[in-house]
């Protein structure tokens, strides 16, 4: 099974959203979060969190890359543990037992959206609200080879 981590290239999430997720956790779409939101809500760095931001399981911040992965079950275990009680702090889900199954759920739709790509694609998340609701879509960045011409040589070769 694959799912996604988080990835940074520079400190621009540290700018964007108001709490970054941390590189390598576990992310997911997080759509959720901004099922009743309207335009009001759509200001400051809330806006960039919907925009294009993923949702990290660990943290409860905003990642604008991720990058696919293979999980491991134990982990796929732990994660949907976090993610019902993430809906039972922050949803009101009655309890954990109770938010598990939805939280498998989305779990699953990631891993879904995961499951094509190879290890190391990375991935982005676009929204926006229309009057059906949060539109979702994502695009995918395959993994480039890299060749010897993109790495420094120091030394010399005269020796």
């Amino acid at each position: 099974m694959k799912l996604a981590r988080a990835i940074h290239f520079d400190e621009s999430d540290q700018r964007v959203f108001a709490n970054p997720a941390r590189t390598g956790e576990w992310c997911l779409s997080g759509g959720f979060e901004f099922s009743d939101w309207t335009a009001a809500d759509l200001t400051g760095k809330a806006r960039q969190a919907f925009a294009n931001g993923w949702l990290g399981l660990e943290t409860g911040g905003r990642v604008t890359f991720v990058a696919v992965t293979r999980i491991e079950p134990a982990e796929v275990e732990a994660m949907t543990d976090l993610l019902a009680q993430h809906f039972v702090t922050y949803y009101g889900a009655p309890s954990p037992e109770a938010a598990r199954p939805v939280a498998a759920e989305e779990i699953a739709q990631m891993a879904e959206l995961c499951e094509d790509h190879a290890p190391n694609t990375l991935l982005t998340v676009a929204r926006e609200l229309t009057g059906a609701g949060v539109r979702e879509a994502y695009r995918a960045i395959e993994p480039q080879n890299a060749g010897l011409d993109q790495f420094a040589v120091h030394g010399s070769l005269d020796e």
